[in-house]
């Protein structure tokens, strides 16, 4: 529900913008919310033209000084250039990230415990438990504790106080093949590199490239996935 309300907002030097009425703060506020998603995108664009191509849209879409066809042309290439353009930064963000990751693991696979998969996955085993591996497909229930490689924690079941359960082939790759290894009662440390992670995406704390270490302890296997 929009309330209603009125208030003076500075649009020029010596010049303001009442809104005295419902659909006045509706219009202005939509017209911020556009303002303020092109300016946090990055988007560069010329005001007048902006304005008049909102102007002409509501009057008639027909009169467009452009065609329906050319509009999804222009639009659609724009939009390619900028999913690359954005691309390009995920990976030159991860670089960082990549580069200490590569060092940590390759350092990290010589301590004592540690095994590694051909996959590049990583592994210690604090304790082992009994019975029947889960499988790719298998729902389980486990405690886990998640740390950069800095120690910052980014996700903790253990801090929240109550276990959780999921399917192995609804989480990161590092985790549907480390979990594999385990059986119930069991505790592990996987470390992940990030390509067994979530790559060059940012992920909640996660920035992108990141490295991934895990404690993570299998209470049970619940429940087959597959249908």
């Amino acid at each position: 529900m929009v309330v209603l309300f009125t208030i003076s907002v500075s649009a020029q030097k010596n010049q303001s913008t009442k809104l005295v009425s419902n659909s006045d703060s509706i219009s202005y506020l939509i017209g911020a919310d556009i303002g303020h998603n092109l300016v946090n995108n990055s988007i560069q664009f010329k005001s007048e033209l902006l304005f008049k191509g909102i102007e002409d849209a509501v009057k008639n879409m027909d009169t467009l000084v452009v065609s329906k066809q050319k509009k999804d042309e222009v639009l659609g290439k724009w939009q390619q250039e900028r999913m690359k353009k954005q691309e390009k930064e995920k990976a030159k963000k991860s670089e960082g990230p990549k580069k200490a990751g590569a060092e940590f693991l390759a350092k990290n696979k010589t301590a004592e415990g540690v095994k590694e998969l051909p996959s590049g996955l990583q592994y210690k085993v604090i304790k082992e438990g009994v019975g029947e591996h889960p499988k790719a497909n298998d729902k389980v229930k486990v405690h886990y504790h998640g740390t950069l490689i800095d120690g910052t924690v980014f996700d903790s079941s253990v801090e929240r106080g109550e276990p959780i359960s999921f399917g192995l082939n609804q989480v990161i790759p590092g985790w549907t093949e480390g979990v594999q290894l385990m059986t119930p009662g069991s505790k592990y440390v996987f470390y992940i590199p990030s390509n067994l992670a979530y790559g060059d995406r940012e992920a909640g704390k996660i920035p992108p490239g990141s490295t991934l270490i895990f404690e993570v302890e299998l209470f049970s296997i619940e429940t087959s996935t597959e249908k």
